[in-house]
């Protein structure tokens, strides 16, 4: 590793450990939008701007902007919240990076044919209001503003620190003027862990969809009820679950997940009479991910005929997939080959900022590795040297981007 890499990747350490004792009480990091810690987190972001060369300013979603330059704009950042009792680099490390590549530029007095704004964006976790992205969703013109209507919670507490969400809307950038989007985030996996590689290139952010099931049979007492003839809706629940493990084990680039399971009775002694579970799925391939839901809803079809069980499911969510641009992954690949990577190419599991930019420009995702894969938990680490490439990467893909 450079000695340059090594002291902005220290800086970075310094500055997101600064940032760390920003949180509400208990363990690790929480920093919900809208309140007293978001304040102060933006104080804090607003001297890191000023310092490189960038003039903050706060939006009406309570997304701190630092902008330098005049004509179209590259936009960088991340988010700057945190779920509860989360870590020191889910999002956050996104911003430090971003702005600190700018100053990397600044002080080697490189001025780039194009503006770039840095974006602390202001609720990207979506776990204190039921909704998510509102931050990356106001500049990309896609925000729902009914949850932000008169009377709604959100719309209050965001009036309470300061801004007014009727002035969303005209956040919307111009596509025309918009050259790109880069988001640095820790992979909040183990896959760059386990092939060695500090960086990575995202190629996409996968798609998810959510099915909502309930199955009926019958219940009775768990000693009198014979085996033969019975209507257990834990049994076909239980096929339902082992399918989407087989189904999304077998699937190059599938993930399958059944993530809460509820039955009644819920006793001890009685058969289960009903159950109901979610099934997630999440592909970089759209196609792929709705095969499988169609393949599944199929699967439990058989299963509720062939057990005599009653069945209701529904697709509750769908989000389709946001591909990484190709020109952009070729430019990041490059500049991390610089640091001394790969440029290895990964999908995201995770939804990002990035997958609300992509309504309004291409976007490009640099992924450092995580210790342990381990994320949104207090014991989330990335080291000074993989932070320090990543700095050093950035600023060298900002220097390689064609002029607007």
């Amino acid at each position: 590793m450079s000695a340059v890499a090594q002291r902005w990747g220290e800086r970075a350490e310094a500055h997101l450990r600064a940032l760390a004792k920003i949180s509400a009480g208990g363990p690790g990091v929480t920093r919900l939008p809208y309140t007293a810690e978001h304040r102060a987190a933006l104080v804090y972001l607003a001297r890191m701007m000023t310092a490189a060369g960038l003039v903050p300013q706060l939006d009406a979603a309570a997304t701190l902007i630092g902008r330098k330059g005049e004509g179209r704009t590259f936009y960088l950042g991340s988010h700057q919240d945190s779920v509860p009792n989360g870590g020191a680099y889910d999002g956050i490390a996104g911003v430090v990076l971003a702005i600190l590549a700018v100053e990397l530029l600044a002080q080697e007095g490189v001025e780039l044919p194009f503006a770039v704004e840095v974006c602390a964006f202001a609720d990207e976790e979506g776990v204190r209001f039921p909704t998510a992205l509102v931050g990356s969703r106001a500049l990309a013109g896609s925000n729902d503003m009914a949850t932000l209507a008169p009377g709604e919670p959100m719309r209050a507490a965001m009036e309470a620190f300061g801004v007014n969400p009727e002035g969303i809307p005209a956040l919307a950038r111009d596509p025309a003027k918009a050259i790109g989007y880069l988001e640095a985030h820790i992979e909040q996996g183990p896959v760059l862990e386990r092939a060695g590689e500090a960086l990575g290139v995202v190629t996409a952010i996968c798609g998810i969809e959510r099915h909502q099931v309930r199955l009926r049979g019958e219940t009775g007492h768990a000693g009198t009820l014979p085996m033969e003839g019975r209507q257990d809706a834990l049994v076909g629940a239980a096929a339902l679950v082992t399918e989407v493990n087989r189904l999304a084990r077998s699937t190059p680039q599938l993930r399958g997940t059944v993530g809460a399971l509820e039955l009644a009775p819920n006793a001890v002694n009685a058969v289960p009479g009903e159950v109901r579970l979610t099934i997630e799925l999440r592909s970089e391939d759209d196609a792929l991910r709705e095969q499988a839901g169609a393949a599944l809803t199929r699967f439990a079809q058989a299963t509720a005929k062939e057990m005599r069980l009653g069945l209701e499911m529904r697709r509750s969510y769908h989000q389709p997939a946001a591909p990484c641009d190709a020109k952009l992954r070729k430019v990041l690949a490059g500049a991390m080959r610089t640091t001394g990577g790969k440029g290895m190419e990964l999908p995201s599991g995770a939804t990002h900022d990035a997958s609300a930019m992509a309504d309004l420009c291409p976007i490009a995702m640099l992924f450092l590795r995580c210790k342990g894969g381990l994320s949104h938990r207090p014991e989330e680490s990335a080291t000074p040297g993989d932070l320090g490439q990543a700095v050093v990467a950035m600023a060298a893909f900002l220097r390689a981007l064609p002029a607007a």
